[in-house]
Formats: structure tokens, C-alpha cells, sequence
């Protein structure tokens, strides 16, 4: 296979996509054909006419048969509001709560994106679609008297039968071709069980690319896809059918076709997650893990996002091929530290062996593969603007103005710093809440409106209870958002302890006036505020303060139950928005200025990691990390003349020995983006990492460009 072909045409055919008519049909379907139906079997049929009605475009060179083109959709005249599942939630807020506009308008309440979410495809790999179907006539049969159970599995049967009237058309085409091979494997998958390797990356594939026609949103992921593939390929090799060499081509194609598909957006996010291990906790690191990892780094491609689980007992290896992912891949690389994360959700109640199986499902946020709802990630809150209107009694200091709805008290209420604080999370409590009883009139709404039925046919209990995911089917129905600007807020509350309380080096007017004045006036003060010790300088009170802060936001998330009983976790990355929070505050307690961007994650803030990398990754391990239960990224960038994967490997098991979770960042120099952000002609495949995920620095606006370049660049342990 010439894979340079390949390599070439899927990059074509990414940035030069053929127009998807699939909104067009679901619309007309909804709108004209089924129109009198119910609206379950409208949906389900609607969405079965527009997936059997897309184009087949097969290559001569393909292995892998399947394309679906995701972001050049056909502009769509009309939409069915029995599809919309966004709007009443909308509407209901706005009306019921009249501040919720106003703290929307400071990136203080959710979006309410779905997404995010991992199935267990492997049904598909084991019974096909034919044994899926036979497992929901069984329980069709044995829930008869159930009509919202019988909704579901008819669903089911609708979606499954679209998937394999689509393959059909596939291997018409196929036969017309002569392509043989591939005519015999689409023959036996999707609709029968893989007996090889080659059938079950065509199963996986196959059906992945049917399941995002029907569920779209971002960060629909393979999640694990080295271990549910892996058994298909041990098989294989025994039997001397293939050759891990082959394997890793083919690996190659998956990777670029699914870059194709989504090519359009860096930050689309569909995420594989690679080593970890078994539900019994020894090393499930096989030599599909190592072959995926050398087949994406061939590539400056940035879909799928590529993740690297490094379990307890890792081989030293593979540990040693993480390191050289993260210097030598392109900024794409994340490594996850499996004990970490696996002790949070043991600690919020996921037992051992599910603990065992999660992913991430676009960026980093942490769900149970085939068990998790799909508002795992919901958007994020600025809460360093939450500490600023809390200090100044509801004004926005940056633009000088008194918000109209939002109430609250201001420092001058308070006569000591507990009080205070504990005020601050009250407030936070209340906006937290607030954007969650959001999301769950969403997801109200979702059950209705958005019913998922072939993912749904491939999650865990969902056929077994006859609900889908957002009706009381899933196992662990949680909700999920990223908290940001946490480093920023504690170190804004040390100060005011110490600044107004402990030493008293201003008064509470003189304080609020240079935050208004962004210090201008005031530089005696700044100095004396930027003094103050902060977090990442392996200060015990500085530290203190962001574990105690960090603690504290977690368990308010944790003590939000939806109707089923699910929580709210904390997702702590800043994906695009440390430069978007930043730009909405005005100068902070901690002396930084106005519109600087809020510190990556929970990493310390770039000019508190005055005493190096080491110093900083030990302040950042006093965290309580066991209460993360939506992962927590940190972001370490790297002066790429010191970043040997000898140093890079050693800073990843020193940071992972001492709790820390995941591990990203950039190995680039400086020089090297100023000169891509003049120039950005000459630099088109420079990859970046930017916050949970990968893009291409000349795509990127120039406020997260300046935000990468100004990072701290760390060059000494």
C-alpha cells in the first residue's frame, strides 16, 4: 500500500469535503415523509432515511470502506422543533431566573454541550449487528407491557437495520469495483461477529461513523480502542494471517480517515486512549498500544487525540515511548496516570472494575467506557470572576458596572477571612447550581428529543432497563464541567488573607481601587501584592490554600444530585479559555493585571513557577487529587533543548509517583512561534498543544497564540 497516496488523498478530501446532504434528509424525512408519525418513530425513522441516503464514496486504494464527511454540511432551509432539545431548557432559565443572562455574559453558567461520551462498540465487534438485534427482541419480549421500553428497542431495531442497509450499498459498490477482499469482509461486518482483525477495525470503523451521523456533538470518542481491538490481532498473529507491520498500516489508514473526516476542526476532539488496564488492575500495555503510537507520529495529523495510560506497573518501554511521544509527537501527546484517576472515582463511589475502564472522551474529561452520560462536559465557570464579584458586592470592576440581577455582599460585610470565604463558596454554590439545574432540564429534554438509539444499543443497561441514556439508562448518569482559573483564585485568596487580614497591608477600599485602576496609581501595593508567596512556589500556606480551594469546589459539584442520583464532577482544563476568562477580569488580589490570561489548568500560574518545574509539580501534588473525578490536566511546557526523554520520562514518573493525574504540554521554542504567528505560511503543520487538546498554531486566534508563546518554557528540573 502506498500510504504516502493515502496520507495525500485523505488530506484533500479533508480540507476540500464533499457536501453532506444528511440534515437535509433528516429534515425532509421529519418534516414530510414521517411527519404523522409519533414522535420516537419519527426521530428514529428520520434519522434511519438520512443515514441510508448518503453518498458512498469508496476509493480504489481503500481497506477501509466507509466515509462520512462531518463539518460541510448542505445549509438546511427548515428544522423540526420536535428535534430540538435546547431551546424550552433555554427559555426556562431565562425566564425562571433573571440573572442567568447576566452571568452568562461572564462565562459564569454552562453551555450545555453533550457529547464527550465512549460506547462499547466492541457488541458490534463480538455479535454484530445481528446479535444486537436478537438481544433487543429478547427484551422487547420479556418489557411487552413497558410502551416507553417498547419505543426504545423499536428504535433500536430502526437504527440497526439503516446500518446494515447502508453497508449494502457498500458492498454494491464494492462488487461493482471487484474489490474482493474488502467485498468479503463487508459481507460478514458489521451485521455478523469479527473473526479477524481486519474485520473488527472494519466493524469499529463502520459503525463509529454511523453512530456520529446520529449523535454528533464533539468528543464522541473510540476510547479504548488498543484493548477491545487487541484480542482480534493477538489471533491473527498466532495464526500467521498478519503481520504487525500490516497491522500498524492499517492502523495508519483508521487514523487518517478519521482525520478526515473531521479535519475542518482541530478542537473537534475524538479521543483514543491507549495501555492502561485490566478490571483486575495488572498492565493491559500490549503491542497494538506500541503499534497505534508509532502509526499516529508518523502523521501531522490531530484526530484522533491520542492518549497514553500509564498503568501501575508499567513496562518500561512503554513508559519510555510516552516520553518520546511527548518530545518527538508534535505537542499531541497526554499521559494519564491511571492510579490517580482510578482512586477519584473510587472515592465518588465507581467501583474497582469500572474504575478500570475509563477513558476520556475528547479533551480529558473522565468517564466509564459504555457507562457515562453524554454531559460529561458541559462548558466551564470563570470563577475568578465569582471571587470578584463577591469582593466587590456584584460589580463588574473591570467594566465599572453594578449588575442588575445578581445580588451580593461585598469584603467590606466581612470582618475576618473565614467568614468571607466561606461567603465566596456560597456564592459559588449558588451559580454552580444554578448551571447545573440547566444542564438537567437539557438533559430532560434529550430523553425526549434526542433518544440516541443506536449509541443507546451499545451502552451498558440501557436495553436491560428499556430507557435511554438520559431517561434513567445509564449507570453513572453524572454531569460534568471544567472549573477555570482555580491557581488564579486561590492565589487571589491567599492575598486578600494576607494582604487584609493577617499583615493588613491595605484597607478594603484601597484594595478594590487598584483593582479598578488595574494598579496604575497603586504600584507600591502591586509590588507588595505580587510578593505574596503563590501556589507552584512549594509554599506550605500558598499551597494550602489552592488544595483547600480545590477541595472545596469539588465537593460542591459532588454534593449536586440529579434525578437519578448522579453528581456533578469537576473537569479542570482550560481548553481555549484561559485567554477568553482572563480578557473578563480586571486585575486581580494576586497582582496580575487585567486581561492576562488565568493560569492552564490546574497548573500554577506561569510567573509563580519562579523555582522551576520540580518545585512547581510538588506544590501542585499537595492537591487533593482524589477528589478529581472528572480528571484534572496540567500543562508543562518544555524548552525543547532540555527536553530529553530521559528528562521528560523522569518528570512524568516523579509527577505521577506524587498524585499527579495527567501530564501535557508543549516541547517547542519560543523563536519558533513567534516565527509561525509573522509567518504563518511557512509553518502549516506546527502543532500545539493548547488545553486538553491539539491544533495548528497558524489556525489559532492571536490571543491563544501570544497565551502559548508567553507560557514559562521550563528548562531546568
Amino acid at each position: 500500500m502506498d500510504m504516502k497516496k493515502v496520507y495525500e488523498d485523505s488530506r484533500f478530501l479533508g480540507v476540500n469535503q464533499p457536501e453532506s446532504t444528511y440534515h437535509c434528509d433528516l429534515y425532509k424525512a421529519s418534516l414530510e415523509i414521517y411527519c404523522n408519525l409519533p414522535k420516537w418513530e419519527k426521530i428514529a425513522r428520520s434519522h434511519a432515511y438520512a443515514m441510508v441516503n448518503q453518498e458512498v464514496y469508496i476509493k480504489p486504494y481503500d481497506r477501509l470502506i466507509g466515509r462520512t464527511y462531518h463539518l460541510n454540511d448542505k445549509n438546511v432551509e427548515k428544522t423540526d422543533p420536535d428535534f430540538d432539545w435546547r431551546t424550552e431548557a433555554y427559555k426556562y432559565m431565562h425566564e425562571t431566573y433573571p440573572q442567568f443572562a447576566e452571568l452568562e455574559r461572564y462565562d459564569m453558567t454552562l453551555s450545555g454541550s453533550p457529547g464527550h461520551i465512549t460506547w462499547r462498540w466492541d457488541k458490534i465487534l463480538s455479535m454484530g449487528t445481528s446479535g444486537i438485534r436478537n438481544e433487543c427482541l429478547y427484551y422487547k419480549e420479556k418489557n411487552k407491557a413497558d410502551e416507553k421500553a417498547l419505543q426504545l428497542y423499536n428504535g433500536i431495531l430502526i437504527m440497526l437495520d439503516s446500518m446494515d442497509e447502508w453497508n449494502e450499498k457498500h458492498i454494491k459498490v464494492l462488487a461493482e469495483m471487484g474489490k474482493t477482499q474488502e467485498l468479503e469482509i463487508c459481507k460478514q461486518v458489521p451485521k455478523y461477529p469479527a473473526r479477524n482483525f481486519r474485520e473488527a477495525l472494519q466493524a469499529y470503523f463502520f459503525q463509529h461513523i454511523v453512530v456520529m451521523k446520529e449523535d454528533p456533538p464533539g468528543g464522541n470518542s473510540p476510547g479504548r480502542l488498543d484493548y477491545y481491538l487487541w484480542p482480534y490481532l493477538e489471533k491473527d498473529l498466532k495464526e500467521n494471517k498478519i503481520t504487525l507491520e500490516e497491522a500498524e498500516e492499517l492502523c495508519e489508514e483508521l487514523f487518517l480517515r478519521i482525520d478526515e473526516r473531521v479535519h475542518k476542526s482541530d478542537g473537534h476532539g475524538e479521543s483514543v486512549v491507549l495501555g492502561g488496564c485490566h478490571k483486575d488492575g495488572t498492565s493491559a500495555v500490549n503491542p497494538l498500544s506500541y503499534i497505534m503510537i508509532k502509526a499516529f507520529m508518523k502523521y501531522d495529523i490531530t484526530h484522533p487525540y491520542l492518549y497514553v495510560r500509564i498503568p501501575k506497573d508499567v513496562p518500561e518501554d512503554f513508559l519510555m515511548l510516552a516520553a518520546k511521544y511527548v518530545k518527538e509527537g508534535n505537542n499531541r501527546a497526554q499521559i494519564l496516570n491511571d492510579e490517580s484517576i482510578m482512586n477519584a472515582l473510587i472515592n465518588r463511589g465507581v467501583s474497582y472494575e469500572d474504575a478500570a475502564d475509563y477513558y476520556c472522551g475528547g479533551c480529558m474529561e473522565v468517564g466509564i467506557q459504555g457507562k457515562s452520560s453524554d454531559f460529561l462536559f458541559a462548558g466551564f465557570f470563570n470563577v475568578p470572576k465569582i471571587l470578584e464579584f463577591t469582593l466587590s458586592g456584584g460589580r463588574d470592576i473591570l467594566n465599572h458596572v453594578d449588575l442588575e440581577h445578581y445580588k451580593s455582599e461585598s469584603i467590606f460585610d466581612f470582618d475576618d477571612f473565614e467568614s468571607f470565604y466561606a461567603y465566596f463558596l456560597e456564592k459559588a454554590k449558588e451559580i454552580f447550581n444554578l448551571s447545573f439545574e440547566y444542564v438537567e432540564r437539557l438533559s430532560l429534554l434529550s430523553a425526549e428529543n434526542r433518544p440516541s438509539y443506536l449509541l443507546c444499543s451499545m451502552l451498558d443497561n440501557c436495553m436491560e432497563k428499556g430507557r435511554n441514556m438520559h431517561d434513567g439508562g445509564i449507570k453513572y448518569h453524572d454531569y460534568g464541567a471544567s472549573p477555570i482559573g482555580l491557581p488564579n483564585t486561590a492565589d487571589s485568596l491567599f492575598a486578600i488573607k494576607k494582604a487584609l487580614f493577617d499583615e493588613k497591608i491595605c484597607s478594603k477600599e484601597e484594595l478594590l481601587k487598584a483593582l479598578e485602576a488595574d494598579f496604575e496609581g497603586y504600584e507600591e501595593l502591586h509590588n507588595k501584592l505580587k510578593k505574596i508567596p503563590k501556589y507552584g512556589m512549594e509554599n506550605d500556606e500558598a499551597d494550602s490554600m489552592c488544595a483547600r480551594l480545590t477541595k472545596d469546589i469539588s465537593d460542591i459539584f459532588a454534593s449536586y444530585k440529579n434525578r437519578f442520583g448522579g453528581v456533578s464532577k469537576p473537569v479542570i482544563l482550560s481548553f481555549v479559555w484561559a485567554p477568553v476568562v482572563g480578557g473578563k477580569l480586571a486585575a486581580t488580589p494576586d497582582g496580575r493585571k487585567a486581561g492576562v490570561p488565568v493560569a492552564q489548568s490546574l497548573t500554577p500560574q506561569s510567573s509563580a513557577m519562579t523555582k522551576g518545574i520540580t518545585a512547581a509539580m510538588n506544590s501542585c501534588n499537595k492537591l487533593p487529587f482524589d477528589c478529581f473525578t472528572g480528571g484534572a490536566s496540567t500543562m508543562w511546557d518544555l524548552d525543547a533543548a532540555f527536553a530529553s526523554e530521559e528528562v521528560i520520562a523522569s518528570l512524568i514518573s516523579g509527577f505521577f509517583s506524587g498524585g499527579g493525574q495527567i501530564f501535557q504540554g508543549n516541547v517547542c521554542d519560543v523563536e519558533t512561534l513567534i516565527k509561525a504567528q509573522k509567518n504563518p505560511e511557512e509553518y502549516p503543520n506546527l502543532i500545539v498543544r493548547v488545553g486538553g487538546y491539539s491544533a495548528r498554531f497558524m489556525y489559532l486566534s492571536k490571543e491563544l497564540q501570544d497565551d502559548i508563546i508567553n507560557r514559562r518554557k521550563h528548562s531546568v528540573m
